[in-house]
């Protein structure tokens, strides 16, 4: 029998992801472990192997459409064996899917879809295959109220995919906004013209409408939630990185490996971590978590989005180790090919902006973490030093911290311990 295949939960508490790529296509056999997609999801493009052997019969989603997660995505079987996954869940069976003789037709009828035929070919036939629609798809014909009767799908196998019902949609949008065709014989004086249901506003060549990809959807969602759910407060300090700049200088001179202002603040990050390990923690609802290890996210920009691949045991990492570590979460992390306990866990997070010449910002928390790091860029600055004016080179730092897991004066003290650790950058390296 086939096997329908669904959208696996690939990283804790996502709802949907979508489907970045397919690495299959109907007729190719697969064996257990073979990578049949890569899923896209707020944090990752995450690769998804074939759970069972066989053909797969086919695809039920096309690339970058939204699913819900459980949601059929693709159907594997025996070759030759019928496409009809099995247990359909009810969305599959909406009569959305299908046209309905005895169903009122929607009016207008869109100008693609043929007008109401007979019930032995209108997809009801008792012989006739059931047509598959991806969710996305369905939810747009139920609120468009098309009629998907006599439309030839572009999709595998003549499946009507998501581009097909954007046509549709169009088509309706269009005759919406045409003007009406004015009366033979009015019987009465011209009034107002009636109020119609609004129309879309008119395309203006000025302005580009980028499609929601389904990671740029889950950040939108995710730092909503963060901001308006979890307390933020915040913290800035400025921190004297010229010795700091000399030591790495030296390391890098020493070493085969250059490492970089970032090694140091994760590593400086991990120290104040430990030196402070009442803000290693996240809430929990009931409990607050305190982490035993010292595991930090660094946040990584790819196209389309960030992602925060986490470093476990940052504390007990020498600095090559952190860079070693850093450029290949960072390397996988654009390619698509982080794997799922990379991206959980942890309880901090850095974000560094300071290679873009920004002098400070304010991060968003990234859940479940209870504190994230904004890293500006180090730049010279007037400083006093011993009631003399001079020139030193000036680092500023802003704590985003939940209120719920940290207090104010546990916020201040551990960015000072971060900030005693970049301005005396040997206790780092010990």
């Amino acid at each position: 029998m086939a096997t329908t295949v669904r959208m696996p939960e690939v990283l804790t508490g996502v709802t949907e992801a979508a489907i970045q790529t397919w690495l299959v296509e109907p007729g190719q056999e697969v064996a257990v472990g073979t990578p049949i997609a890569e899923v896209e999801t707020d944090k990752a493009v995450v690769e998804y192997a074939a759970e069972v052997a066989g053909t797969v019969l086919e695809v039920l989603v096309d690339a970058g459409d939204p699913v819900a997660i459980g949601d059929p995505i693709a159907v594997i079987g025996a070759p030759g064996e019928s496409a009809a996954p099995d247990e359909p869940g009810p969305d599959e069976a909406a009569p959305a899917e299908t046209a309905d003789a005895s169903a009122p037709a929607p009016a207008p009828a869109p100008a693609r879809a043929a007008p109401s035929a007979p019930a032995a070919s209108n997809g009801h036939d008792a012989d006739a295959p059931r047509r598959f629609l991806s969710p996305i798809v369905r939810r747009l014909v139920r609120e468009w109220d098309l009629d998907l009767t006599g439309v030839d799908g572009s999709g595998p196998g003549g499946r009507v995919v998501r581009r097909d019902v954007d046509a549709l949609v169009a088509e309706r949008r269009e005759a919406a906004s045409a003007p009406a065709a004015p009366a033979a014989a009015p019987t009465a004086p011209a009034a107002a013209p009636a109020a119609a249901t609004p129309a879309p506003a008119a395309d203006d060549a000025s302005v580009e409408e980028v499609p929601l990809t389904g990671m740029r959807r889950a950040i939108a969602r995710r730092l909503a939630e963060s901001k308006s759910t979890v307390p933020h407060f915040y913290v800035e300090a400025d921190c004297r990185v010229d010795r700091l700049l000399e030591l790495r200088r030296q390391v890098n001179e020493a070493s085969p490996v250059r490492v970089s202002v970032n090694d140091f603040v994760l590593k400086a990050v991990a120290g104040a971590l430990v030196d402070v390990p009442d803000a290693n923690a996240t809430w929990g609802e009931t409990v607050i978590h305190r982490h035993r290890s010292v595991d930090v996210a660094v946040a990584v920009a790819i196209d389309g989005g960030l992602v925060t691949p986490v470093l476990r045991g940052v504390d007990r990492m020498s600095l090559s180790e952190v860079h070693a570590t850093v450029a290949d979460l960072a390397e996988r992390a654009r390619a698509g090919r982080l794997k799922q306990h990379e991206l959980e866990g942890g309880s901090f997070s850095v974000s560094n902006l300071g290679m873009y010449g920004v002098s400070a910002f304010s991060a968003i928390i990234n859940p479940p973490h209870a504190g994230i790091l904004a890293v500006g860029a180090a730049r010279q600055v007037p400083v006093v030093e011993d009631g003399e004016l001079a020139v030193g080179t000036v680092m500023t730092v802003t704590l985003s911290a939940d209120h719920r897991v940290v207090d104010g004066a546990v916020g201040a003290e551990w960015l000072q311990a971060f900030v005693r650790r970049i301005e005396n950058p040997l206790s780092i390296l010990v």
